[in-house]
């Protein structure tokens, strides 16, 4: 995961700017809201390789993976809706943006699932402190990576591009499913159904597996039509990170952490 540009960072100006143009790097992960404030003050998004902030913060852009989309204004409006083609002058505060000024209601199945990945991410964040209160850290650690697959999911998500093969932990996604379905030859234990006893570790990890495969519904909601299911990648990709974080769950269990 590399640099994000944040709403915080233009407001504060430390971001290259001249005139109304901003300067990123190619792949830099742009958030909601500072896309939405580029929109809204006129500005344009420059992707560069030679990038760097104004000298008085001293950094520079790494590489990320998401970037914004301008859409061709219609008429004098600058957000389009995405369903019906209508043009706004200024964004309602029923909508927000499903990629670049195009615009969905903020209920619109796409955007709940963006929030769940949100969510997620703070779930991820909090069972990482939880690790590292109960002192593992290599757990935390191995989080780290799996933080870094949810937000890829997320950046591939808004820029309407395929992910790449799945692979966490050195797994790709068959050796993660065969790794969950074969705990005896894996792990020496048989499939454990969670219980309080088992520690702090233990009940945050499937705390955090059931979310996962919370989110993973909601995908499923977001990108199927009828019998067509648009983003069988994302699927796949968020019932794999299930597995993944059940792996970690097992290796707890079975004292391999310890």
């Amino acid at each position: 995961m590399g640099k994000i540009l944040t709403e915080a960072e233009l407001r504060s100006g430390t971001v290259k700017r001249e005139g109304n143009k901003v300067f990123v790097s190619p792949d830099t992960f742009v958030t909601e809201l500072a896309r939405e404030y580029i929109t809204t003050h006129a500005l344009e998004l420059v992707k560069t390789n030679a990038v760097t902030t104004p000298s008085h913060s001293g950094g520079s852009f790494g590489k990320g993976v998401m970037s914004y989309t301008p859409i061709a204004s219609k008429g004098a409006a600058r957000f389009v809706d995405y369903n019906t083609g209508k043009g706004y002058a200024e964004k309602p505060e029923h909508m927000t943006h499903l990629r670049g000024n195009l615009l969905v209601p903020k209920n619109d199945a796409r955007i709940l699932f963006r929030g769940k990945l949100d969510s997620l991410e703070a779930l991820i964040m909090q069972t990482q402190i939880t690790a590292e209160e109960c002192g593992y850290e290599v757990i935390a650690k191995e989080l780290d990576e799996v933080m870094e697959f949810v937000q890829q999911i997320l950046a591939h998500e808004v820029k309407d591009e395929p992910l790449p093969d799945i692979e966490i932990f050195g797994m790709d996604s068959a050796a993660l499913r065969y790794a969950s379905h074969h705990l005896k030859e894996v792990f020496g234990i048989d499939h454990s159904v969670p219980h309080y006893s088992m520690g702090k570790i233990c009940v945050a990890l499937n705390t955090l597996r059931t979310f996962i495969r919370e989110t993973e519904l909601a995908a499923a909601a977001a990108f199927t039509e009828g019998t067509t299911v648009t983003r069988p990648d994302i699927i796949e990709a968020l019932n794999r990170l299930s597995s993944c974080v059940y792996i970690m769950f097992c290796k707890k269990v079975s004292g391999k952490y310890d």
